[in-house]
């Protein structure tokens, strides 16, 4: 891999130009487009205005070319990233399009949350240069990058991806099966399962479920993963402790009814100033600025 890469960004919005953002900064050439005009036209500003928030180099944003042709974004790049809606037929639509515009050792990456890589990608040509790079928001802060792989994803397409952001200073890790959710959405909801069931079945209320949790595993999660945790305390009082648990742990296969109960009555979280709280602007407010202070502080460490 050189030192510089062509990269380009399909989608402008809160991942995508994120995206750009921490490729341009490690010293890549970036185009990016977006079919909402807006996006784009707004686009290096917002990025302008993370680098100088973050104290990075405010120069990086000049290696970022917006351009609302998707053949001109593509068309010399080493490195294609899609970040728009969580849409199968877009997604799938897009990549048909791409694939017509980009040369023949061009990687292609989809940066989605849940979709399984092999279906996105199932009608592509060449299939085994195309995966998944899953991103954490906010891409410039959360370290984390998962590279996915399919059936048929090339050893080399997933080394190159997998150094290419390494070097860009994120933590990629690599998922060697496809499966929805891949590694970090599986673990997360299977703990938001649980905490909704808790308050469903009235055995607490939702800022009780989250006090829990930040005031106790919450605060090793960072230096002390769960398996770590496991080894830590002992295998056998790991299998002592799910023996009894477990059994009584919320394993409906799918979404709880309480869930779908609140978006029914439009209970939307901070969209509506209500979810499993209610939300005032300025505790929105409030609780956003506080994640970002974290993260940033944790960036710095």
């Amino acid at each position: 891999m050189s030192a510089k890469t062509r990269i380009a960004v399909i989608g402008a919005g809160l991942m995508g130009h994120g995206i750009a953002q921490v490729f341009a900064l490690a010293g890549h050439d970036v185009t990016i487009t977006d079919a909402h005009q807006p996006n784009l036209d707004t686009a290096k500003q917002r990025i302008a205005t993370n680098l100088r928030d973050l104290g990075d180099d405010e120069k990086a944003v000049e290696r970022v070319r917006p351009t609302s042709d998707l053949s001109d974004c593509v068309r010399e790049a080493d490195f294609v990233v899609e970040a728009v809606l969580e849409d199968m037929p877009l997604k799938q639509k897009l990549f048909g399009e791409i694939e017509r515009y980009v040369r023949p050792d061009t990687i292609l990456a989809s940066n989605t949350s849940v979709m399984p890589i092999t279906q996105i990608m199932q009608g592509l040509r060449d299939r085994s240069r195309a995966l998944g790079t899953h991103w954490w928001n906010p891409p410039f802060l959360v370290p984390l990058v998962e590279v996915i792989g399919t059936e048929w994803t090339s050893p080399k397409a997933i080394d190159f991806t997998m150094m290419l952001h390494a070097a860009a200073g994120k933590q990629p890790a690599h998922v060697k099966k496809d499966v929805p959710g891949f590694i970090g959405n599986r673990l997360q909801h299977a703990l938001w399962r649980e905490a909704i069931s808790l308050v469903e079945r009235g055995i607490c209320d939702a800022e009780t479920v989250d006090t829990v949790i930040k005031a106790a595993f919450g605060r090793r999660l960072a230096v002390l993963g769960p398996l770590e945790n496991a080894d830590l305390v002992g295998t056998d009082l790991t299998l002592a402790i799910h023996n009894t648990v477990l059994p009584d742990i919320e394993n409906r296969p799918g979404p709880s009814p309480y869930l779908k109960r609140l978006v029914a009555e439009g209970k939307l979280g901070f969209k509506s100033g209500e979810g499993f709280r209610k939300w005032s602007a300025a505790e929105q407010a409030a609780l956003r600025a506080k994640v970002l202070q974290h993260l940033k502080k944790a960036r710095d460490a």
